[in-house]
């Protein structure tokens, strides 16, 4: 218990001596007015044309759908050989990598297609699977991989005892996966794709807030009603799965044609700076120093910042959300309170990161406060839902107190552990979020990517996406040692 208070303690220093460095201030003079119609919008919600509606919907899915069957599969072959240095090391480089900036580098190829859309997900979602999976395979029992002859080949070790036992895991896990692919297709709509998240962003910018809301709505009543309309209990996951993914198949956009010429050219010139290209190493170093030096550096340090302060206050909102959800504290006779709060958990948790800090930059103005608002509030919904379902599945004494103390000094107590588990668990993606924030104007690392994709600059994109990757693998290295150091 002392190294999780001595690491929370660091950790809220860090975020205090963060403060004076962050732009935190509120540029909107008087941003009650915009708050009323977005009030106004959300009590009195429309919705667009059925055609429009459910088409963008369809195609929020079948993106997710098609991605996520994908990078489940390529994964699990990745996992098979996750011993090896060079897969673990692709595997990481891929994943460090946001969708939104997949998604921007698909479309210099593929335009604002499909293709795009499919792979900017499945790539990065293929990196998070093989990783998870390598993970379950390890916590299995080797009890039957022991009974196997020596002479039995790794695939076969594989197929007969591995993945016999992490399967039931592996489903689940790729249940949750899915669920954040949906919230990914969404916000590919920001970058121009036909999926839900457009419409929302264009509802937003032209201060349609009534039909905002009601796009919002219908995106929560897709992921609230995942459990019905895919994983049903009446008819098996293993046939409605191939039938989805042909519809999904079908219900994709055109794409256009894409020439094999112009993938070289972006492969093997439009990437690269034109004085490294024309052998010029002296004037190729420079232009590396300026882009190190003058914009990465300075983007990355804003990009820490932000990312330090959400970190510690999505800690902050956790430990104040989840109790108001929980059994553990509202037994059945408070069934009204705990059901308010779980809805709330359900908004927060599934409204990407990218549309909470679009209102709250219409409401506050272009500074740090939306990126921090809105990477805390996504982050401590997600982070109480699991908190709750842990909660409640401790034994608890007869005579354990109540209220307060029942808080202070019985439940949080043995949960907190699994909370800074849980925490630096979503460090890495809390950075990866920060990055992509920049889209919306906060300078950030993703405001830089965006710029130079605009200007047809793609050597400097392509270098400050790198940049965002190590950062992103340095933090995931840093994250993983300190979990350890807490189970040990």
């Amino acid at each position: 218990m002392n190294s999780s208070r001595n690491l929370s303690l660091a950790f809220l220093i860090v975020a205090l001596l963060c403060i004076p460095f962050a732009d935190l201030v509120v540029y909107q003079v008087e941003p009650w007015d915009e708050l009323a119609r977005i009030g106004q919008g959300i009590v009195q919600p429309s919705f667009p044309e059925l055609s429009i509606l459910a088409n963008s919907l369809i195609i929020t899915v079948a993106f997710a759908l098609i991605a996520v069957s994908g990078a489940a599969f390529l994964g699990l072959l990745l996992a098979l050989v996750f011993h090896s240095r060079i897969v673990r090391v692709f595997s990481a480089s891929i994943r460090a990598v946001h969708e939104l900036f997949w998604g921007l580098i698909f479309m210099q190829i593929y335009g604002l297609s499909a293709t795009t859309g499919v792979l900017a997900i499945l790539v990065p979602f293929t990196g998070i699977f093989a990783k998870m999976f390598a993970e379950i395979i390890e916590q299995q029992s080797r009890v039957p991989h022991s009974a196997l002859s020596t002479k039995t080949d790794r695939l076969s070790q594989y197929f007969y005892t591995w993945l016999p036992q992490s399967w039931p895991q592996m489903v689940s896990y790729t249940r949750y996966r899915f669920e954040c692919a949906l919230r990914s297709s969404t916000i590919l709509g920001f970058i121009g794709l036909p999926t839900l998240g457009f419409y929302l962003e264009t509802a937003f910018k032209q201060g349609q807030y009534n039909e905002a809301a009601g796009l919002l709505f219908s995106f929560f009543i897709l992921i609230a009603t995942i459990r019905w309309w895919f994983f049903t209990k009446i008819i098996s996951a293993y046939v409605l799965i191939p039938i989805y993914l042909l519809l999904a198949f079908i219900a994709l956009p055109d794409s256009p044609t894409v020439y094999g010429s112009s993938l070289v050219q972006f492969l093997t010139q439009d990437i690269w700076p034109k004085s490294l290209l024309n052998g010029d190493v002296t004037a190729a170093t420079a232009w590396y120093q300026h882009q190190l030096f003058d914009v990465a550096l300075p983007a990355l340090w804003d990009t820490l910042l932000l990312s330090q302060l959400a970190l510690v206050l999505t800690g902050l909102l956790v430990l104040l959300f989840y109790p108001w959800a929980s059994k553990a504290f509202f037994p059945t006779s408070f069934s009204l309170i705990r059901g308010f709060s779980r809805t709330t958990l359900l908004v927060l948790r599934s409204v990407p990161e990218m549309i909470f800090a679009f209102v709250f930059l219409l409401i506050l103005g272009p500074s740090g406060i939306p990126a921090v608002l809105a990477l805390a509030l996504h982050n401590a919904g997600l982070i109480s839902y699991l908190l709750v379902r842990h909660s409640e599945q401790i034994k608890y004494r007869a005579d354990v107190g109540r209220g307060i103390n029942h808080y202070f000094y019985e439940v949080t107590p043995r949960i907190y552990p699994h909370f800074l588990s849980l925490l630096l668990y979503r460090w890495e993606v809390i950075i990866r979020e920060s990055a992509i924030l920049g889209i919306l104007g906060i300078t950030t690392l993703g405001f830089y990517i965006d710029s130079a994709f605009e200007d047809i600059r793609y050597d400097r994109a392509l270098f400050l996406i790198l940049i965002s990757a190590l950062l992103n693998i340095a933090v995931d290295s840093f994250s993983r040692r300190v979990r350890g150091g807490l189970s040990q």
